[in-house]
């Protein structure tokens, strides 16, 4: 038996315990499998800046959200792809953004030719599962829930069918805005991070098309390390982009499924964190670098006085080699009585 053949038996088996633990019915005999073998990878990374607007309303109103689970080929770097599991066929998802005290109705759909069945469990919700159980989706299938948004905060979403560890890693993860009643702060510009790992049996590099390797996501030994599901994503496809004396808002959030990140960008300092996700806690003044767990989220501040280009890492450093950057451009004038590379007079 191949390794893609073991994988698929394993996660099979998987969600059949869940099925029949939760009483959500049976997998589905007749699935088709896509045949991805000539088709060419898509592009999977979702833009940084692609979220949605702040809220100008400040009364309670209904959040409608449509979610489908999408299998696809994607391109994972320069010459290499892999098979995600997505939601809305990027990674990371389409960010939610709601008020506290909104109704927030979720449609969840999975496509007809994906393999498995896909749900969603999001952290924003006071309820069983997330919404995991109502969620549980055959392909074709379409299930949905709704939820009271309870608690202000940047929450997590995710696939919680088993083995989720392994759904979580091929990309089904997203995240939640769940914003106070008077809002946030305005700011210049907004981009939506995260953080996750791609275990493929091949090593870091190999061209072509790759496996998921089951053994290396139980021994948590990732090939790939990725912002927003690829390599080069947020560095040469859609770089975040901004300007000298704007203040910027980084919604980040880690989808793992394993490793924590300590996120850092190479040149600058926060002026204000919202730690673990919170918006109603006390924020946290000039930062450097902020611990983030799996499954876990944060709002980073900052105001940018210098141009040029700047690294988004996880400072476990070596992860850099593994894939793990994105690029901050900013432009406008020089300004040197911030920093200047002259070499001052002997």
């Amino acid at each position: 038996m191949n390794s893609l053949q073991r994988n698929f038996l394993a996660t099979a088996a998987s969600a059949m315990a869940l099925v029949v633990a939760l009483g959500a019915g049976g997998l589905v005999a007749d699935v088709a499998f896509a045949d991805t073998t000539e088709a060419a990878p898509a592009r999977i990374a979702r833009a940084p800046d692609d979220l949605p607007a702040p809220l100008a309303r400040r009364e309670a109103a209904t959040v409608k959200v449509d979610l489908e689970a999408v299998e696809l080929l994607g391109a994972l770097a320069d010459g290499t792809s892999f098979r995600y599991w997505t939601f809305n066929s990027e990674v990371p998802g389409p960010m939610v953004r709601a008020r506290v005290g909104d109704t927030v109705e979720v449609t969840m759909r999975n496509a007809p030719d994906s393999w498995m069945i896909h749900n969603v469990d999001f952290h924003a919700v006071t309820g069983p599962h997330g919404g995991g159980h109502a969620t549980m989706t055959d392909p074709g299938g379409q299930t949905g829930f709704t939820f009271k948004a309870l608690k202000p905060g940047v929450y997590v979403y995710h696939c919680a069918t088993p083995m989720v560890a392994q759904h979580i890693a091929n990309g089904m993860y997203g995240m939640i805005l769940v914003e106070p009643e008077e809002g946030l702060a305005p700011v210049d510009r907004e981009f939506y991070v995260m953080q996750g790992e791609i275990y493929t049996e091949e090593a870091y590099g190999t061209a072509g098309e790759l496996t998921e390797s089951y053994d290396k996501l139980l021994d948590e030994r990732p090939e790939y390390y990725v912002f927003n599901g690829s390599v080069h994503g947020l560095k040469t496809e859609t770089p975040l982009q901004a300007k000298v004396g704007e203040t910027i808002r980084i919604f980040f959030g880690v989808g793992g499924p394993n490793k924590t990140s300590a996120f850092h960008v190479i040149g600058e300092i926060f002026d204000q964190v919202y730690p673990l996700g919170s918006v109603t806690a006390d924020t946290t003044a000039d930062v450097q670098t902020v611990n983030v767990a799996p499954g876990g989220a944060m709002i980073a501040e900052l105001t940018l006085e210098v141009p040029g280009q700047y690294i988004l890492v996880d400072h476990a450093l070596s992860r850099v080699e593994r894939g793990l950057a994105a690029i901050l451009e900013v432009e406008g004038p020089a300004n040197p009585a911030v920093f200047d590379e002259t070499p001052p007079a002997s």
